[in-house]
């Protein structure tokens, strides 16, 4: 269910934006003293690391986005808890979201550019969000300790917790 809330967020949020905020790479609007909307394409990965290498490897990014999916899927299936699932369709969502749009033009679309100072963060999406919200989940999640239900599961598998 979270996949499909961040991708369907992600997909509309890109659509505003590649009708709103046309050209691309202009001053943009501004929204808050810290955050501009303003229109731009990542032809690379994460953060348009690589942009000019992967321009011609959308489908290369595109499977192996597919492939880290896959992995991350068979996670969710075996999941653990409420937020485990949470933080991986949140993941997988906006996974999915930027290969869709590696997929259809090629680069993913990227709208809210965040600065300070003169300072600005690369531009990123709502995909990016979810991905991002994710990780965070899963990391709190991971140092959280083990919940009576997942403890009480455990044990009746006949191993010992200490």
């Amino acid at each position: 269910m979270a996949a499909l809330a961040a991708g369907a967020v992600d997909q509309a949020t890109k659509a505003w934006a590649l009708g709103a905020l046309w050209p691309p790479y202009s001053e943009g609007i501004t929204v808050l003293p810290v955050l501009n909307l303003r229109l731009g394409f990542n032809t690379g990965v994460t953060f348009g690391m690589f942009a000019d290498s992967a321009a011609g490897a959308a489908w290369v990014l595109v499977l192996v986005t597919l492939a880290i999916t896959g992995v991350l899927l068979r996670w969710l299936w075996r999941r653990t808890s409420r937020v485990e699932a949470l933080a991986l369709g949140l993941i997988i969502g906006g996974a999915l979201g930027n290969a869709v749009d590696r997929l259809r033009i090629g680069a993913v679309v990227d709208f809210l550019d965040a600065h300070y100072a003169g300072w600005h963060w690369p531009t990123f999406n709502m995909a990016d969000v979810a991905i991002v919200c994710g990780v965070a989940l899963l990391i709190l999640a991971g140092l959280r300790p083990a919940s009576a239900e997942n403890t009480t599961a455990f044990q009746n598998t006949g191993s010992k917790i200490q």
